[in-house]
């Protein structure tokens, strides 16, 4: 079982930058693949970015490529979602999950999944 604490969401203006911090507990953390989604008012949820269990392998849906960065760090059970240049259009709820099996996009192949935290950007 594993459990998994979103934080670091809030307000900022477009053009700026957050960082989302994903805790996750147990001691098999190091081992799963994890991955980010966001689901926003009136849209189906949305995989945004995905890392492999050791960090070699990360993915990015197209429209966050080249401004969000997927990390981790397996030390302190954590991962990470650094995302910069903002835009209105990324104002959701985003969601970290755990994939115990494989690496990819699939919301259904996660586990594991965090209670959200809110991002918005006004424009």
């Amino acid at each position: 079982q594993v459990q998994l604490v979103e934080s670091g969401g809030g307000l900022v203006q477009a053009g700026g930058s957050l960082r989302l911090s994903c805790a996750a507990s147990g001691r098999t953390f190091r081992y799963y693949s994890m991955g980010w989604f966001r689901l926003a008012p009136g849209k189906e949820r949305e995989f945004v970015a995905a890392i492999s269990w050791s960090g070699d392998l990360t993915d990015y849906v197209d429209s966050v490529k080249g401004r969000f960065t997927i990390s981790r760090d397996n030390a302190k059970n954590t991962v990470y979602l650094q995302m910069n240049s903002l835009t209105p259009e990324d104002t959701a709820v985003y969601y970290c999950a755990a994939d115990p099996k494989r690496f990819g996009r699939s919301a259904r192949a996660y586990d594991y999944w965090g209670q959200g935290t809110q991002v918005t950007v006004s424009s």
